[in-house]
């Protein structure tokens, strides 16, 4: 066994900030995995990227390597970089998916001094079956790595993904073609013989570990059982990611990366539109009964479809819900708006709604008295008539 070279890859960040240092999985490339997360990162760090042997911009040649032999080419190539500005010894965060995450409890257990906090991504003490390893590396070296491309494709990313960002999956993809045959089968070698369950518990360095809920190599058991073992660990599951989670969610990732470095609690992540469309269309059930919004939903046409999405998304997705004001104080709220622009169809609706929302006819009266006075008394008479109405609808359906 033999120190491999490794060759650093740039991504960003003023020399003046702490480093950063991102590692990859098997068969990607520095960049074409975490270019999507390094702005983000760039912000904080300097963000300085590896290779493994014969990826990306690694094209020297290696003699058989372990996962230990990697973590030590790692360090020197640090070293390097670090001696060149008269900071050799200063210490770094890290962040590695797969083998590069693997590469991380290495270095959490050789040189603990030098690795201020850890992200390991979408990995394992230990990762898959050795006969599996070896026999991959055995297709890799007969065929290359064109051989493991619809497989990797279907290891690495979630169910639609490809669909949704086929330059991302491409380029990774691309990555894989691109690899040095024996380089990549070395490294299933490597992983063959890497197993460092039984060590968990001398790690007291603080790491995060991130799961993606799909990933079928390393599943989120895999990371736990590193979250649980390490002296400080925690496990976040990234919900429709699979096993290269930078590029399946940058944003998230480098989110939660700045957030254990510095020392932050992580902040939840932004609503999807669908997500708020979906909380909409629940508000919206619950304030105004299921029959009508099934009618409303019933008499949807091509010229309405947007409208009622509108709707849906935005008064009820993203006003309705919102926390600071409870839904009886929303609907006096609404009730005053309709009476004083003489919305009288609308105005019915939601005399309704106030009812399911806890308002009695009691203070829907007082309300409507207030309104005479701000809004106008034929305002506030047609008012009294619809809600007049409607309170004696629902009189007759609760008897």
């Amino acid at each position: 066994m033999t120190v491999p070279r490794i060759t650093a890859v740039r991504l960003g960040g003023s020399s003046a900030l702490p480093l950063l240092v991102l590692g990859p999985s098997l068969g990607t490339s520095a960049r074409a995995l975490w270019s999507a997360a390094a702005p983000t990162l760039a912000v904080w760090f300097e963000v300085l990227a590896w290779d493994l042997p014969g990826h990306g911009s690694n094209t020297a040649p290696t003699d058989p390597f372990d996962i230990a032999d990697l973590a030590t080419g790692v360090l020197e190539m640090i070293d390097d970089m670090l001696a060149e500005r008269g900071e050799q010894g200063r210490s770094f965060a890290y962040a590695g998916v797969s083998v590069g995450g693997a590469v991380g409890l290495q270095l959490l257990l050789d040189a603990p001094r030098r690795v201020d906090s850890a992200v390991l991504v979408c990995t394992g003490a230990k990762i898959g079956d050795a006969d599996a390893w070896h026999e991959r590396a055995a297709t890799v070296r007969a065929s290359g790595t064109p051989a493991v491309l619809e497989g990797s494709a279907a290891r690495w990313f979630a169910p639609g993904f490809l669909d949704r960002e086929p330059g991302v999956g491409a380029a990774l993809l691309h990555s894989l073609q691109d690899t040095d045959r024996e380089s990549y089968a070395r490294t299933c070698d490597a992983l063959a013989t890497f197993d460092v369950r039984s060590r968990l518990g001398e790690i007291s360095t603080p790491v995060l570990a991130i799961a993606g809920a799909e990933d079928g190599p390393t599943p989120p058991a895999s990371l736990e059982e590193i979250a649980v073992g390490v002296r400080h660990g925690s496990l976040t599951v990234l919900e429709d990611v699979a096993h290269l989670a930078p590029a399946e969610q940058p944003e998230r990732v480098a989110d939660l990366i700045v957030a254990h470095v510095r020392g932050e609690e992580p902040a939840a992540p932004s609503p999807t539109r669908d997500d708020v469309r979906a909380a909409g269309m629940a508000v919206r059930r619950e304030v105004l009964g299921d029959a009508h919004v099934d009618r409303a939903v019933a008499g949807t046409t091509e010229l309405t479809r947007d409208f009622q999405d509108f709707i849906t998304e935005y008064a009820w997705g993203s006003v309705w819900t919102r926390p600071g004001l409870d839904r009886r104080s929303r609907s006096l709220i609404t009730l005053t708006a309709l009476v004083a622009r003489g919305h009288h169809e609308e105005l019915a609706m939601h005399v309704r709604a106030a009812r399911t929302n806890g308002l009695t006819n009691v203070e829907i009266k007082e309300l409507l008295l207030q309104t005479a006075i701000y809004c106008g008394v034929p305002d506030a008479n047609t008012a009294f008539r619809i809600a007049q109405g409607v309170l004696d609808e629902l009189d007759q359906e609760n008897r």
